[in-house]
């Protein structure tokens, strides 16, 4: 009998059930006894024994379900080592209910810092195997995750929606869209929506470029522009200013966010009305789009393979087209950036789109 463990750590996003389903269907349909034990809210529930057995009638009707049915949390890594408010060790936590269960493997599913909670149990000695779950395509040593293409899609259609109110008015919109430290979500959404200007982390952003782009614009006879602007958006001021410089000038940030600071100044620059619309979790919410539903399913069912042949320490990723097995140490505390002289920048530029460069 296989005895295994299941959680979903870090922020909720579409195909978590698709992929713990893609799972469990696939030990389930082995000729092997499988005892399924889901942990609740995380790392929380695995650091405070709290879990409940899970039976196939768990995993039924939920290929279409946004969320998780296990709920999670995030518990960061670089406290993970860190006493609880009681004194806990919470990695020792972690191992001992591990044991105590005697689980024969841990199935994580999360993103970056997930996976290096994940590697540090490997490291511990406990079997492990991953799912590549973020909205934000961040995840190192996959070309996708899941969640992102569903999330691509509610951008988009938010950016599709603002263009008819914007050409109705003739002014500038700026569309908000998740990632604090990569654009994957941002570019995407921005070129499938038509935005005009995209700016992203990767690529800071002269304001003067923008206001030249909007301006350009105008003189072609254009009545509106559009940004997609990512929440982690630097200017290239901000940019030269170090770590520390940068958290004292955010200790005083008037704005509720990058989008306005970039509305105000293209305001007062062009004297031109500009609205902010920020999506925000509706991003990682509601159903997965098909592509994510199969996708999520035939990675899930490599998980249960690799765990039926006894092969741990390894994410699922993508790959060149294909499902592939990467060794966890490989992908834990690394970050998959947009590259600014890649092909789909290129090519966005090509396009007329401006990155405020």
């Amino acid at each position: 009998m296989k005895r295994i463990g299941m959680l979903t750590s870090g922020g909720d996003c579409q195909a978590l059930n698709a992929a713990m389903r893609g799972v469990v269907k696939a030990l389930t349909c082995s000729n092997e006894e499988v005892e399924i034990y889901g942990f609740l809210d995380g790392y929380r529930g695995l650091i405070y024994s709290n879990f409940r057995m899970l039976t196939g009638a768990d995993f039924t009707g939920i290929l279409t379900k946004g969320g998780t049915i296990l709920g999670s949390s995030r518990t960061p890594f670089k406290t993970i080592k860190d006493p609880d408010e009681n004194g806990l060790d919470k990695v020792e936590a972690m191992k001992q209910n591990y044991y105590k269960l005697r689980l024969d493997c841990l199935v994580i599913l999360g993103g970056n810092g997930t996976h290096k909670t994940a590697n540090l149990l490997r490291e511990e000695g406990l079997n492990v195997v991953t799912l590549p779950k973020t909205i934000d395509n961040d995840l190192y040593g996959t070309d996708m995750t899941f969640g992102f293409q569903s999330a691509v899609n509610i951008a988009t259609d938010c950016i599709d929606c603002i263009h008819t109110t914007a050409s109705s008015h003739g002014r500038v919109f700026i569309v908000e869209v998740m990632g604090h430290k990569v654009g994957y979500l941002t570019l995407n959404a921005g070129i499938a929506g038509g935005a005009d200007i995209i700016l992203i982390p990767e690529i800071p952003y002269d304001i003067n470029k923008v206001v030249e782009a909007i301006e350009a614009r105008d003189k072609r006879g254009s009545r509106f522009t559009i940004l997609a602007v990512a929440e982690g958006a630097v200017s290239k001021e901000d940019a030269a200013l170090s770590k520390k410089e940068y958290k004292e000038k955010k200790k005083n940030y008037k704005y509720p966010s990058v989008s306005y600071e970039i509305a105000e100044k293209i305001q007062k620059k062009t004297g031109k009305e500009v609205r902010v619309t920020v999506p925000g979790h509706t991003q990682r919410g509601g159903s997965p789009c098909p592509y994510d539903r199969v996708f999520a399913s035939r990675l899930g069912a490599e998980a249960g393979r690799l765990i039926l042949k006894g092969e741990y320490g390894f994410m699922v990723g993508y790959k060149n087209r294909e499902i592939v097995k990467v060794p966890l140490e490989d992908v834990a505390g690394k970050l998959k950036m947009v590259e600014p002289d890649s092909a789909i920048i290129k090519e966005a530029k090509l396009l007329g789109i401006s990155f405020g460069d």
